[in-house]
């Protein structure tokens, strides 16, 4: 048989150990929680003139182009700041799952949170955002614009320099 007080002080380290290590876990759970909450993502289009950093949340944070913006057709520009939007949000989700793995470990934990966010709520896991759009010419110089149309007798480019030829202009009538 067993020493009833032995068998009591078993139970009290065995207590004890599992409140350490709650206590390790809670720390380690709060640390996981800062983190996430400062994980940034940030991407640059392949040309290098949009930087894209986006928040935890998905949030974009901050857009800022180069001098080479002015060299990027309007269509061109409008597609790599989408791109590079996307890219940056994906790699804050890159870095939350990073950040939640050191916490937890190499577990199928997270995995299983983000299927059953899928199920549940419809949130989809981040997808990357593949390839950057294709390249377009830099800008163009503008059609030429055609000459002015002839818009009657009292369009500028038809107007005398001298008014004083028309009725309503003379003195003394």
């Amino acid at each position: 048989m067993t020493d009833p007080g032995q068998d009591m002080m078993r139970r009290i380290e065995a207590i004890d150990t599992a409140a350490a290590d709650n206590a390790r876990a809670a720390e380690a759970y709060r640390r996981m929680t800062e983190e996430l909450a400062e994980v940034t993502g940030t991407a640059t289009s392949p040309d290098g003139v949009v930087t894209v950093v986006a928040t935890a949340d998905g949030g974009v944070s901050r857009v800022s182009f180069t001098g080479g913006v002015r060299d990027v057709a309007p269509e061109a520009l409008s597609a790599s700041v989408t791109h590079t939007i996307a890219q940056a949000r994906y790699a804050a989700a890159r870095e939350q799952a990073e950040v939640v793995r050191r916490g937890l470990g190499d577990s199928e934990l997270l995995d299983r949170v983000l299927d059953a966010d899928a199920r549940v709520f419809g949130d989809r896991r981040p997808a990357d955002p593949g390839p950057p759009p294709e390249p377009t010419p830099t800008s163009q110089a503008p059609p030429p614009v055609p000459p002015p149309v002839s818009r009657g007798r009292h369009h500028a480019d038809t107007e005398p320099a001298d008014y004083s030829q028309f009725s309503y202009l003379r003195r003394g009538r």
